[in-house]
């Protein structure tokens, strides 16, 4: 174990203490997608938030409109307040349209809505509902630095599983072109620093005070985790914001290739990547970019080999390396900033948020209420059927034609 400090504070999980931490004045946000319903790894989040006991949990949830009543009625047998908010309603969807917010929807857009819920509590936590190995002592530990006085917390952990390093898109992606822009940049490189400085900067757990929250412009999709770092630099920077060791995750891996591989990201990841740094004023010299990039990527594998070798790990360099090339293809300037505007500068109010989406979520409560009086509905005309019995449909004039014999 180590204890060295970064230019952020950094907080070292040298022994197994839970810190004090004030937990009953946060709010928890836990996206989820329909594919946590019922699994083992969401139900382990929510067993250990009982025992953590915040002011609230809120639960945006993307998933269609068939799956959210059984997934609200699971969420509803746990020992904790929960709210979800259902982000797929056309009440919702018809408020953000109407106020401009509208566009393509993702993580950060959910975690965006949750956000704005949470922000009557004085300080939130997110993290994400997939983590095999979650442990209730994660929130006290990202609350803690808070409760001393920081604005900003995120959590770093080890990606060790399987026997094999994991965290490719950080160790293979973030990590080097950061270096890459370091090596060629030009103005105030004081966030290039700054996001340098953090153990695992895609880590999708942080927390913060509400008020430098109301403050966060956010990532619509898979750039959330980064794109809140530059918003973390320009609101906290290095005096307020520290790190956490979280121990070692274990969560669902993606695969390189395919709709919501591990390249895809890497073009949302590297757009936010740019435009933080962009945006205070530094200047990157996108003709050698990739070529900068490489070289970067080409050292850190030397030393993730040898690591890997230090600890009798499997370690495919060829592999790796391929995965750098196709991570090279994201190297392009960010395009349009889609990101959502600060909840304190937003056309709407999280309480209207609050209304949409508990009427949308109404809607669906009732539709399922409904549907087991209609099921019992059409048992009891079977069973007048069966029974000889005919009904008022039975008895009416049959206007069906029929074949002249």
């Amino acid at each position: 174990m180590e204890y060295v400090q970064e230019r952020v504070t950094t907080l070292h999980a040298l022994t197994d203490h839970r810190p004090d931490a004030p937990t009953g004045r946060a709010a928890v946000v836990v996206p989820m997608t329909e594919r946590e319903y019922g699994t083992l790894a969401a139900e382990r989040v929510l067993n250990a938030l009982e025992t953590v006991a915040p002011a609230r949990v809120i639960v945006p949830l993307r998933a269609p409109a068939e799956r959210v009543e059984p997934f609200v009625r699971w969420l509803d047998g746990f020992d904790v307040d929960v709210e979800t908010l259902w982000c797929g309603g056309p009440r919702l969807a018809d408020l953000l349209r109407d106020h401009g917010l509208d566009g393509s929807r993702g993580k950060g857009r959910d975690v965006w809505l949750g956000l704005g819920r949470a922000l009557d509590s004085e300080y939130v936590v997110v993290h994400d509902a997939d983590t095999k190995t979650y442990s209730p002592a994660f929130v006290n530990r990202l609350l803690f630095p808070l409760a001393r006085g920081h604005e900003f917390s995120k959590g770093y952990y080890a990606r060790v599983e399987d026997g094999s390093l994991y965290g490719r898109l950080f160790r293979l992606f973030f990590r080097p072109l950061v270096r890459a822009i370091a090596d060629d940049a030009g103005g105030d490189e004081e966030v290039v620093a700054y996001l340098d400085a953090f153990r695992y900067a895609l880590a999708g757990e942080f927390a913060a005070t509400s008020d430098l929250v109301s403050r966060l412009r956010l990532q619509r999709g898979w750039g959330l985790e980064v794109g809140t770092l530059g918003e973390a630099f320009e609101h906290a920077g290095f005096a307020d914001s520290a790190q956490v060791d979280l121990g070692r995750y274990e969560h669902d891996h993606r695969s390189v290739d395919g709709p919501t591989g591990l390249a895809d990201m890497s073009r949302a990841v590297g757009a936010a990547t740019l435009r933080a740094v962009e945006s205070t004023g530094v200047s990157v010299a996108y003709d050698t970019l990739a070529g900068r990039y490489r070289e970067a990527a080409a050292d850190l594998i030397r030393g993730y080999e040898t690591d890997a070798a230090f600890n009798g790990l499997a370690f495919d360099r060829e592999d790796e390396r391929a995965q750098v090339e196709t991570y090279a293809d994201a190297l392009a300037p960010p395009g349009p900033d889609t990101r959502l505007p600060a909840w304190r500068d937003a056309p709407i109010s999280p309480a209207d948020v609050a209304e949409a989406a508990s009427a949308d979520l109404a809607d669906i409560t009732e539709t399922a209420t409904a549907a087991p009086a209609a099921e019992r509905a059409r048992a009891e005309d079977v069973r007048q059927r069966r029974n000889g019995h005919r009904t008022a449909e039975d008895s009416a004039p049959d206007t069906t034609p029929g074949d002249e014999t």
